[in-house]
């Protein structure tokens, strides 16, 4: 049996992950999962402490540094699995201690790259901005192996921080393909394609950044009468905004996983997805799985999702005529559809397959804590 600790951080795309990551864990009958979620809004005292309620990174670190200590207490565990070095930078003492596993879907320089999208401010004080990168660099040296989202971060880790390619290793976070497979009602749908508004879908809890106002801009500016358009976001404040529009439904209580979600993947033909900064979106994932044609933008990781012509379209950021084009030339082209419908199933069996990848992450987690025990018992018998 072993005794696995599992910290994973609560923001955005990383709660399906942490849900996904748990379903498959919990049919693995050789491990005992200690689960530490950290995310905010726990009012405890870093909420209150002057410039580390300000700083995400700071708080959740020392969130999970506490949560750490506490199962530390119960018993060592056997792995760590750190999900993103974001909330890693205290924990290095334990990953002296305990064989550690860093997830982590960009690294800081990666997201520095993107930063206007999320607007985060880059640059500032040298010596802090260098402190900064020596403190993530101990923390991915510290670590006992990488898992990265993409190539596109471990190429970071690589060429920014240093990191030995050997230590790194890319796994996706992945899709039920089974409980995502909407292949025979697809099929049914598409023979009525052309005599239909084509559905589209739009799922961002950031709706600006996103791209969900360049979004809504191309399908205003006359693609209403084309297209229906299903938006699912965390951004309530847009109900005000979007009464009223004909064709538009706006769906703000969705939660991952859900049934209702899935019901909208399944319905729609086409997954738009104009994002202005990202990095390995797992909506995207979601809608490869759906077999959904794909529109989106070339920011992050995205193409190592979206290939252009393959399985989607992509165009640039901000840009709805771009974005109006290219709906426009797949409405008239219902064999294109099903075309990229087709290829994007089959990439996401390729590469975004839970059981497989979240397979992949647990044998790691076994291998180096069996390696570990190895190493310990070796060392105790040297000096015996």
């Amino acid at each position: 049996m072993f005794n696995f600790g599992f910290i994973v951080e609560q923001a955005l795309g990383h709660v399906t992950h942490y849900q996904n990551l748990k379903y498959w864990v919990d049919k693995d009958s050789n491990i005992k999962p200690n689960w530490m979620p950290v995310g905010t809004k726990t009012n405890d005292i870093w909420e209150k402490f002057p410039v580390i309620r300000n700083n995400w990174s700071l708080q959740v670190s020392l969130r999970a540094r506490r949560a750490i200590n506490a199962a530390m207490k119960l018993q060592k565990p056997d792995a760590l699995f750190l999900h993103t070095q974001t909330l890693a930078l205290f924990s290095i003492p334990f990953m002296h201690r305990i064989p550690t596993i860093i997830s982590t879907d960009a690294t800081p320089l990666n997201l520095d790259s993107i930063a206007t999208g999320y607007n985060h401010q880059v640059g500032g004080n040298y010596l802090v901005e260098r402190g900064k990168f020596q403190w993530n660099k101990s923390t991915y040296s510290a670590a006992t192996a990488i898992v990265t989202w993409c190539e596109w971060a471990k190429s970071s880790l690589i060429n920014d921080y240093d990191i030995s390619p050997e230590k790194i290793i890319v796994i996706p976070p992945g899709v039920d393909l089974e409980k995502w497979n909407f292949k025979n009602e697809k099929s049914l749908k598409n023979e009525n394609t052309r005599a239909n508004p084509l559905k589209l879908l739009f799922v961002g809890g950031d709706f600006a950044r996103k791209g969900g106002y360049t979004l809504l801009e191309a399908f205003l500016d006359g693609l209403d009468k084309d297209y229906t358009l299903d938006i699912v976001t965390k951004d309530n404040t847009l109900q005000r905004e979007l009464t009223g529009i004909e064709n538009l439904k706006l769906h703000c209580d969705l939660t991952p996983n859900s049934q209702r979600l899935k019901q909208l993947y399944q319905q729609a033909d086409i997954f738009v997805f104009p994002t202005e900064a990202d990095c390995l979106p797992s909506a995207i994932s979601e809608a490869m799985a759906a077999g959904l044609p794909i529109i989106t933008t070339n920011v992050g990781a995205i193409a190592e999702q979206v290939q252009h012509g393959i399985n989607g379209l992509i165009v640039p950021p901000s840009d709805a005529t771009a974005l109006a084009i290219a709906l426009k030339s797949l409405k008239n082209n219902p064999a294109k559809i099903a075309e990229m419908a087709v290829a994007s199933r089959r990439l996401a069996e390729k590469r975004f397959d839970a059981r497989c990848n979240y397979g992949e992450i647990l044998n790691l987690m076994k291998t180096i804590s069996e390696k570990s025990g190895l190493q310990y018992k070796a060392k105790n018998l040297f000096h015996a």
